[in-house]
């Protein structure tokens, strides 16, 4: 007999929150490790009438055959056969691409940093003419702040491409982009689930750290320094473009990161983040725990599947 869930994983610790929450409130469910997996693509069986995605953008880091594209065709393969899939393949392909989310926030008339796309790194100097320094140059496909480098003038840019020390991204797609201040040295990170706002966190930069991932899986690593963060509640323009934003992808839960530019006071949008493994501490930090209603959605999901 098939489970109501299963769940599509990677990151062999992440998820067990995740896994106690659902066993806790008895929600019948199948852990897929994606590392492992193979298919057929003239079967027609998912695992579970409900999947819930949580391939990670940071898997490459781990794994040098990563199954991040994989994991977007097997997904497209049990949508095609009928299953729902939270997360989906087309949320999984807006994730695996820094570019396709600045174009989407750019289409909702939300405000970016000046940002260039480049698939050569020969490129860059040429596709950097008219922007102001420092800029950054980032990895389309990054995770856990990994492929993201900062350059101070054209001369030092110019240098890295020649020392071919420019990150490298999986997919050869390159972003160049200005270094915005962020307001109070903090960016806010606004998770939302269906599409609806969840809570809001600001959390510290620390200066030129670009690994600012909140929750315990991440923090919790040898050498990695603490992330100060606390709840925030956004403006409502905020709230309200953040939502608007994860309808738009169909997001069924994760964040949209944010800061305010020093300079003007305006709210940049620059990253889309479908994985959302909540919070470090959240009864100390929010004073309720997310995974609850996480759960409220997964077995409304289920319910409604079900009746279908």
């Amino acid at each position: 007999m098939k489970p109501d869930l299963a769940v599509l994983y990677e990151h062999p610790k992440w998820f067990s929150p995740l896994f106690y929450a659902l066993e806790r409130r008895g929600v019948a469910f199948d852990a897929v490790h994606l590392s492992s997996h193979s298919f057929d693509p003239a079967g027609y069986a998912a695992p579970a009438p409900v999947v819930f995605n949580r391939v990670a953008m940071s898997s490459f880091l781990r794994e040098p055959e990563h199954g991040i594209f994989y994991a977007q065709a097997l997904l497209s393969h049990w949508e095609g056969n009928g299953a729902r899939v939270l997360n989906g393949a087309k949320v999984l392909a807006l994730d695996s691409s820094k570019a396709r989310q600045l174009s989407l926030l750019a289409r909702l008339g939300l405000a970016t940093p000046d940002t260039r796309v480049v698939h050569r790194v020969q490129d860059l100097a040429a596709a950097s003419r008219g922007m102001s320094y420092p800029l950054l140059v980032k990895a389309n496909i990054g995770g856990s702040g990994a492929g993201i480098a900062r350059y101070s003038s054209e001369a030092e840019l110019a240098a890295a491409i020649a020392d071919k020390t420019i990150p490298d991204s999986i997919d050869k797609v390159l972003l160049l982009q200005e270094y915005v201040p962020a307001r109070g040295g903090s960016i806010i990170r606004v998770e939302t689930l269906g599409g609806k706002f969840l809570y809001a966190l600001e959390v510290e930069t620390g200066g030129d750290s670009f690994d600012l991932c909140p929750a315990d899986a991440c923090i919790a690593q040898p050498g990695r320094p603490a992330i100060g963060m606390k709840a925030v509640m956004p403006s409502p323009e905020i709230v309200e473009a953040a939502e608007a934003t994860a309808q738009a992808v169909g997001l069924d839960v994760g964040g949209v990161e944010l800061l305010i530019d020093d300079r003007d006071g305006v709210a940049r949008f620059y990253d889309i983040n479908a994985l959302s493994n909540f919070v470090a501490d959240p009864m100390g930090v929010l004073g309720w725990d997310p995974h609850d209603r996480l759960i409220d959605f997964i077995t409304a999901a289920i319910n409604e599947k079900a009746q279908k």
